[in-house]
């Protein structure tokens, strides 16, 4: 694929930047603990031991919503370093907000786009996990193209993976679910961990949210996806 139609491909936005402001308590933990937490796209490509004080298998988020859940799985995993990435900002601040009351250290924040983040600030091979956990489902046939997961995408994810890293997805839409198993399936470079054309169970390390509990008790399903980085 040419240099030109990857950009157009990644000038697709596959998200909206929801309205809200910040609350009093998230403005004041932004404010407090971004210039520590936080990290930018100028930056660079950063020297993550640094940045975290230590040297880690690194775990990246994709839109990590409010961050009730990063948060859990970064108390479930301590001795991992997890960056999350989120464009919408009082999520931004509910998740410092959280780590600052809870003590949680190992999450560095980037308030971006994903796909500026995963070209210009991720090194190649140094991922041990990927996470995108109910993205917009972009439900209507004629909006499908605003979806992430796209074999363009899954490629450049499994570049940040190392050798046997795991890509993990989860989503409430059947048609999507459907949708990230064809692309999975077809993309080189990949094993399911399930099995061909198989759904994976919950993992302990994917926290159930309280938007997934409540699609429960309604009937929605939830369908995990998990593959391997095999080369």
């Amino acid at each position: 694929m040419s240099d030109g139609n990857q950009q157009h491909l990644r000038s697709i936005r596959s998200f909206v930047i929801r309205g809200g402001r910040m609350t009093t308590g998230q403005q004041k933990a932004y404010d407090a603990h971004w210039p520590e937490k936080g990290l930018t796209v100028e930056q660079g490509v950063p020297d993550f031991a640094q940045v975290f004080g230590r040297e880690a298998p690194l775990i990246l988020e994709i839109g990590f919503g409010m961050g009730g859940s990063l948060l859990e799985m970064a108390k479930f995993e301590p001795e991992k370093n997890f960056i999350g990435i989120e464009v919408h900002l009082p999520g931004v601040g509910a998740l410092l907000k959280g780590m600052s009351e809870e003590g949680v250290d190992n999450i560095r924040i980037y308030h971006a786009d994903a796909n500026l983040v995963i070209d210009h600030c991720i090194p190649d091979g140094s991922l041990e996990r990927v996470q995108l956990f109910f993205p917009d489902p972009w439900h209507k046939k004629r909006h499908h193209k605003r979806r992430l997961v796209q074999p363009e995408f899954v490629e450049r994810i499994r570049k940040k993976l190392r050798v046997g890293g795991l890509f993990h997805m989860a989503t409430d839409w059947e048609n999507y679910a459907e949708h990230m198993m064809e692309v999975m399936s077809a993309a080189p470079g990949y094993e399911n961990v399930a099995g061909a054309g198989q759904y994976s169970p919950r993992p302990d390390t994917r926290p159930v949210t309280k938007f997934e509990k409540r699609g429960e008790r309604l009937g929605h399903g939830v369908w995990d996806l998990i593959f391997r980085r095999v080369e």
